[in-house]
């Protein structure tokens, strides 16, 4: 199993360019916020009655998947996963409250695509591959990357 700094090893070497990394460091967090609005925007009481369950933390799916992610985390770093716990949460509080006022599944799919452009308008500068087309495992590295180098500088 590969460790942390093995994955931001390899990861960092698609990530060089000053431009590139100036473009993921808005555009990675802004896929993972619309990824979780997208999974909020699902309709409520599909996942308990698919497991024939009334338990109200299975009405968002965010949560749901954000479980998974989670041990994915803890896998690598505790310190890693306790970030990004902080930032699902956050996440799932701000796409709350944006549901409140706008249409969110349209909201998330308009900052998805957004985001997705910009990442390989980024890699067409940097002259390399995105990391997830090798693994997709690189999808949830980026996140715990970018966070990383944001707070290396504080």
């Amino acid at each position: 199993m590969k460790t942390l700094q093995n994955w931001y090893e390899e990861y960092g070497e698609s990530h060089k360019n000053q431009t590139n990394k100036a473009i993921h460091y808005w555009c990675v967090p802004a896929i993972y916020f619309s990824v979780i609005g997208l999974l909020i925007g699902i309709p409520n009481g599909i996942l308990s009655s698919i497991l024939n369950a009334n338990l109200p933390i299975l009405e968002n799916w965010a949560f749901v998947a954000f479980l998974f992610v989670f041990v994915f985390y803890v896998r690598l770093s505790l310190a890693v996963a306790l970030k990004m716990a902080v930032f699902t949460l956050v996440c799932m509080v701000i796409n709350l409250y944006l549901g409140n006022y706008f249409n969110l599944s349209i909201f998330s799919i308009s900052l998805f695509s957004l985001a997705w452009i910009g990442q390989f308008y980024g890699h067409k500068i940097e002259g390399k591959k995105p990391s997830f087309l090798k693994d997709l495992q690189f999808l949830l590295i980026g996140p715990a990357w970018v966070a990383d180098q944001l707070f290396k500088r504080y």
